[in-house]
């Protein structure tokens, strides 16, 4: 029986990852954590029955307690209570799917306790990268991408590192979002609800418009280099609207090994959890004769800028990446309250960059440090 702990269990990936947990039948769920839907979270518990559940808010997690106290389940609050789900003993695997710069400390936390980690929390490494990777070495700890382009990465690279082969060049697909070939004058005109149509993808609205302004991508990038140990010259994005092919690599003798499948992200949560073996996933298969062509187009990163962005960003390195993330979330937080128009998020990125000294080889303290220095400067002027 595998044991796993679900942090950010109520969010897209984190219910997915029950659905993959309901469909097997022998893995079992130790620990739960959300954020505050704690109705949600209150159902998951009595059908997961798991040892932990957290909660952020302490008033939530009170209420949370009340709840369920017919249950003997344990209720717990804020960043310590998410360390403690994270580290829970009897887990084997932790799925770190919480949304920000909250899932470093604890992704920290589940290695220093020996959990393999299935990533979904793409700050963790974009931000934190240097320090998680190189405790999970120390540890022997297995980190294994969730975010389906990573998955596809991982996919095909296995059997491959294990024979000493090495990559030239990863080639990381991007849909384009539901603004490809639009110019920067009618990404001006864009409204809240056009950004939220993804025309591939169901996800959360912070994502979804991470992934219109192709940031989401960017941030894919940087992650893409701490996880699998190559330089930024050796990444390169490829459009590919149909999401079929979700990432290909090319090796130093001109191969190139593409993993491809219909856009479900249950595929790469079940092949984290149980990898190296395979499970049978009911959902759609791919039909290349229906399919007939797949398009591969080149990102237009003077319109799309943030992809320019998060490749300086990660070039620069340091705390310049949590910069950017940090402000990329601000911006998009003020863009679905509808307090600032579509292409001022990239501008609020740009700007929080070119203020920002950064600090080299910094620790989580220096990270988290330079997150709030930029949310400050951003609520200072809106």
């Amino acid at each position: 029986m595998k044991k796993i702990s679900i942090l950010g269990s109520t969010g897209s990936i984190g219910t997915q990852t029950l659905e993959v947990v309901r469909a097997n039948g022998d893995i079992q769920v130790t620990a739960l954590a959300a954020g505050k839907n704690i109705r949600l979270l209150e159902d998951q518990i009595r059908e997961f029955r798991p040892k932990i559940a957290c909660v952020w808010e302490e008033d939530m997690a009170r209420e949370l307690k009340i709840r369920v106290a017919d249950l003997p389940v344990k209720i717990v609050s804020g960043m310590d209570g998410l360390i403690c789900a994270a580290a829970e003993p009897s887990a084997d695997i932790v799925v770190t799917a919480v949304v920000g710069m909250i899932g470093i400390r604890p992704t920290i936390a589940a290695i220093e306790a020996g959990k393999d980690i299935a990533l979904a929390n793409k700050e963790t490494l974009v931000c934190a990268g240097h320090i998680i990777m190189e405790l999970a070495r120390e540890k022997g700890v297995r980190i294994l991408p969730v975010d389906s382009e990573h998955s596809a990465i991982f996919q095909c690279q296995n059997g491959e590192r294990e024979a000493g082969n090495r990559i030239q060049k990863i080639l990381l697909t991007a849909s384009g979002g539901p603004f490809r070939g639009w110019t920067r004058e009618q990404l001006r005109e864009v409204r809240l609800e056009d950004a939220l149509k993804h025309p591939n993808w169901t996800m959360g609205h912070k994502i979804t418009i991470d992934s219109s302004t192709m940031v989401n991508k960017g941030l894919e990038v940087i992650e893409a280099r701490w996880l699998f140990g190559v330089d930024f010259d050796q990444i390169q994005v490829v459009v590919q609207p149909q999401s079929i092919i979700h990432s290909m690599i090319e090796f130093e003798d001109g191969a190139v090994i593409a993993q491809m499948g219909t856009p479900d992200m249950k595929l790469p949560i079940q092949y984290a959890l149980y990898h190296p073996q395979r499970r049978t996933l009911s959902g759609d298969r791919l039909d290349l004769w229906s399919i007939g062509a797949i398009q591969l187009e080149k990102p237009d990163m003077e319109v799309f800028r943030g992809l320019g962005l998060a490749y300086e960003a990660g070039r620069t390195g340091g705390t310049m990446p949590a910069v950017f993330n940090a402000a990329n979330e601000k911006a998009v937080s003020l863009f679905l309250d509808r307090k600032i128009p579509y292409l001022t998020i990239t501008d609020m990125i740009e700007e929080a960059m070119r203020a920002h000294h950064p600090i080299e080889d910094p620790t989580v303290s220096e990270i988290l440090e330079a997150e709030q220095e930029t949310y400050g400067s951003i609520e200072s002027r809106w």
